[in-house]
């Protein structure tokens, strides 16, 4: 039970394995390693459950029992095959195919061409490689959404997290050294000169397609989306929804073939090109020149935000009122300003604060606020203030210091017996195999059963 209860805690059970999956995933290519499970039509290579077991250690676990990380996918395995037959579970291959694309194209950008790419992922083709992008993001997809469904009425009362705390309160980890912070993020705001400058470039590449330059190669040559630039700023199956507004106004308003005046959005300004339009669905191209500002916009945001301070710390505004009313961050604008942690509650790990957040904060103490500084947020150049809200010592978790973290502790546990429950009811009529290698463990579930074929 330590061992389990130190897996959930750290890997938070089901999207964390997946997380640490992709990753493995891309550094090794298509493995052909052998077959550590068959669960459906589902398959485990040997490869998977070694990659989660390094992860796990990067994470601090002690555990190293094979057979628990092999049950683990085992289990999230089924889900997937549960969830592609569960009618109410959207089909998404479409868009996943299409992200699949623009995160190949994105990775591509980093790399001064596809050959040293897909060398130092270690795969033969680019379309082995979109594959395999493909194969890990329809895994997280249709698990997470059968995980959500499984155990989307899964709560706890106050007694149910003491009576969890009593039990497990000796083996529940110590917490490190925390931190709550908030803060106030700007985007620079770009000139008016600035701004006249990237539309005027725009309406000149539109001027050179129209008189006879293909839409795709100038998209390569000019723009700055690392997601389809390299793809001839082609975006395919664009679901109604899924752009930003703008973008989306702008491209539906347009016949096939047709193309935009330059329209801004929050990522910089586009010219559009509708390719094919189908109901709700949509093939668009596009250049986008991103909103980069300059040194001087960036010292006009920094001037404000340092206003801003002045006013919190004389008492003429609070915090929570100016990151309400100046904030551009959307996440924590409505919440105080709040930097949410990895747990989802307003506590951050000392040592796993951002560098340059960490930097400013050197020397100060609780109720601190740094002054204005330069960052990045969602690949935009940001100004920001932080502020220490509480510093919390390195402490053994207790109901009065930490509930919320044991109330979500006994909410997983809830939920992984919930989703043992589903696995449980659906081992008579699926079929599993799992290698001989694996024949020494002792599962918690009955996976050796003798497997039915459908």
């Amino acid at each position: 039970m330590i061992n389990k209860l130190q897996i959930t805690f750290l890997l938070g059970v089901f999207m964390m394995l997946f997380s640490g999956h992709v990753k493995a995933q891309l550094q090794q290519g298509q493995l052909v390693d052998g077959i550590a499970a068959v669960i459906g039509d589902e398959i485990v290579l040997e490869s998977d459950v070694s990659e989660q077991m390094n992860y796990a250690k990067q994470q601090g676990a002690s555990n190293t029992d094979k057979c628990e990380f092999l049950e683990n996918l085992i289990n999230n395995k089924l889900l997937v095959y549960e969830a592609k037959k569960d009618t109410l579970i959207e089909n998404q291959s479409a868009r996943i195919k299409e992200q699949a694309n623009a995160k190949y194209n994105q990775l591509l950008s980093q790399f001064p061409d596809e050959k040293t790419m897909l060398a130092a992922y270690k795969f033969r083709t680019g379309y082995e490689m979109k594959n395999a992008i493909e194969k890990i993001d329809t895994d997280t997809y249709y698990g997470q959404a059968k995980y959500q469904r499984v155990t989307e009425k899964a709560d706890v009362t106050p007694n149910e997290v003491t009576d969890f705390y009593n039990m497990y309160k000796m083996q529940l980890p110590e917490v490190k050294d925390e931190i709550s912070l908030a803060q106030i993020m700007i985007y620079p705001k770009l000139t008016e000169a600035h701004k006249e400058e990237l539309i005027n470039k725009l309406k000149k590449i539109k001027q050179d397609i129209q008189a006879g330059e293909s839409f795709e190669s100038q998209a390569r040559i000019y723009s700055e989306d690392e997601g389809s630039a390299a793809n001839g700023g082609l975006y395919k199956n664009i679901n109604k929804g899924q752009m930003v507004k703008p973008f989306e106004a702008a491209a539906l308003n347009l016949q096939e073939g047709e193309i935009s005046e330059p329209v801004e959005s929050e990522f910089g300004y586009h010219i559009i090109q509708l390719v094919r339009k189908s109901g709700k669905v949509y093939d668009a191209r596009h250049i986008l020149l991103k909103a980069t500002p300059t040194d001087d916009e960036i010292k006009t945001a920094k001037k404000k935000l340092d206003s801003l301070r002045t006013l919190i710390i004389d008492g003429k505004m609070t915090f929570k009122d100016a990151a309400f009313r100046y904030s551009d961050d959307k996440r924590t604008k409505f919440n105080a300003g709040l930097i949410p942690g990895a747990d989802g509650s307003s506590k951050i790990e000392r040592e796993s604060v951002p560098g340059t957040i960490s930097y400013e904060l050197a020397g100060l103490n609780k109720g601190d606020i740094t002054t204005a500084f330069e960052d990045e947020d969602n690949r935009r150049k940001a100004v920001k203030i932080v502020k220490i809200e509480e510093v919390i010592p390195a402490h053994q978790i207790t109901l009065e210091t930490d509930y919320d973290r044991i109330k979500q502790m006994a909410l997983n546990k809830k939920r992984n017996e919930m989703v043992e429950k589903f696995v449980n009811s659906k081992l008579p009529t699926t079929f599993i195999s799992i290698d001989g290698r694996y024949d020494s463990c002792s599962f918690k579930a009955n996976w050796k059963k003798e497997s039915i074929k459908k």
